[in-house]
């Protein structure tokens, strides 16, 4: 088409959008009344406009139509893990992340029958071993097969080392040059409350680490587990800001600018009481998940805090995500959210704060050394309590538990599962990074009064 639609129409500038605004306020303070004011230090203006660019932004390298919907097993018996997996690949799912606790496990008995040209596997190893991951890369002439181990992460979250710094890193090292994949795991500080940009700079920190120590990058590529929440557009502007910030970071070691997203919601904002909203919760998580560009998207059981894995919780979070591929046209359009004023400035933002915290991260020793220093978690902390205030004083909603909660809702009977943050006293490095759930102490308070 080459004729522009609404040609007889002129042009309105910014200036004369905000003096409309204005008058139809009849008096009231602009700022105050429509400017909203985000923890991540970013004021959201009631409209944008094409002024505010000098240049088109640029096209995102992302694929939504590429987006692969995965399932997550806990292998705790070989065969019945096998079986799920067979069967959740016949009911939609497109790949599997399988959760391996031991280095006792088959691998052999764990794939036999599944379709190893059209699956993506992925594996979350509870331990350190570059001998069991060299028996799984005998199988990736065959699969897509991803290895998620981040030994830092480690760190963070357990507050230890798998076994020492020396021998973590030369394991982790040796599974790096066996794969020429590297996982990071940023959901750890979402789940523990901090912000967008802190997530995006520390993840970018901790990447560095890495990138620091390895010797052989040339073909290196990066796995991010990310989780996300529901600030529905800023988290599709967090995972591009994501891929913005990656790409800067890996030109300056003139290693491939591309990496994967692995996607799933986030447990921070999901409840007990009224927990059919979790599912609502998962559903636009999920959706900024796929606009954002994520390459998979691993979806949360709506009774996942505080059921047992179980046939129903997993068909209807898998058929969340079918409805959105197959029903919702969620995989036809490669860049949805490329050109859209709003969101390409909150991810320009997102991107340049988060920058300017990772270089502040880097000029003052890096990510492990404060992370050793505790000044990682009392950043996240800060803003965990932050956000903590805001969901007790109900500036921060959460339906069902802090607005319009339903006094006969009773949970007590149907706890399989512990949904509160465990106490674990042992002896650790350094304080772990704790997740906890914005409505754990309501919960508790209502249990106790059931």
């Amino acid at each position: 088409m080459s004729k522009k639609l609404f040609e007889e129409f002129s042009d309105v500038s910014s200036k004369e959008w905000k003096q409309k605004i204005q008058a139809d306020l009849k008096g009231a303070d602009y700022n105050e009344t429509l400017i909203w004011k985000t923890n991540e230090g970013i004021d959201v203006k009631p409209f944008y406009h094409a002024e505010e660019f000098s240049s088109l932004p640029n096209v995102s390298s992302s694929q939504a139509t590429k987006w692969l919907i995965c399932d997550t097993i806990f292998v705790s018996d070989v065969k019945k893990s096998n079986h799920f997996a067979k069967e959740f690949l016949s009911r939609g799912a497109q790949s599997i992340k399988f959760i391996i606790p031991s280095k006792d496990v088959s691998i052999n008995e764990l794939l036999i029958g599944i379709d190893a040209y059209a699956t993506s596997l992925y594996f979350e190893l509870q331990f350190l071993d570059s001998e069991f991951v060299k028996k799984l890369i005998a199988f990736s002439s065959k699969t897509k097969i991803y290895i998620l181990t981040d030994i830092v992460g480690n760190l963070a979250k357990t507050g230890n080392w798998f076994t020492t710094l020396q021998e973590d890193h030369n394991h982790f090292e040796t599974i790096i040059n066996n794969t020429s994949t590297c996982s990071v795991d940023l959901s750890l500080y979402q789940n523990a409350g901090a912000t967008m940009v802190q997530q995006l700079a520390y993840s970018l920190a901790h990447t560095n680490e890495y990138l620091n120590h390895l010797e052989n990058k040339k073909d290196l590529k990066i796995i991010f587990t990310v989780s996300v929440g529901t600030n529905y557009f800023f988290e599709i502007a967090k995972l591009r800001a994501l891929r913005i910030l990656w790409k800067s970071l890996a030109s300056e070691y003139n290693i491939t600018s591309d990496c994967h997203i692995f996607a799933t919601p986030t447990k921070r904002n999901k409840t007990l009481y009224d927990y059919n909203t979790n599912l609502l919760r998962t559903t636009t998580e999920c959706m900024s998940a796929i606009l954002g560009g994520s390459n998979t998207v691993n979806n949360l059981a709506y009774d996942a805090i505080y059921h047992k894995n179980n046939e129903f919780g997993n068909r209807i979070s898998r058929n969340q995500l079918l409805v959105l591929k197959h029903e919702s046209y969620f995989d036809k359009v490669n860049n949805p959210a490329d050109g859209t004023y709003y969101i390409e400035s909150i991810t320009q933002q997102l991107a340049e704060k988060a920058l300017e915290l990772f270089k502040d991260i880097e000029a003052n020793a890096g990510f492990l050394k404060q992370l050793k220093e505790g000044i990682i978690q009392r950043k996240i902390k800060e803003s965990a309590q932050n956000e903590q205030t805001q969901f007790n004083t109900g500036e921060d909603v959460l339906l069902g538990t802090n607005k319009h909660p339903n006094p006969n809702d009773k949970m007590k009977q149907d706890l399989e599962l512990y949904p509160f943050v465990k106490t674990n006293p042992r002896k650790t490095l350094i304080e772990p990074i704790i997740e906890k759930r914005l409505a754990e102490t309501s919960e508790q308070n209502r249990l106790k009064t059931e």
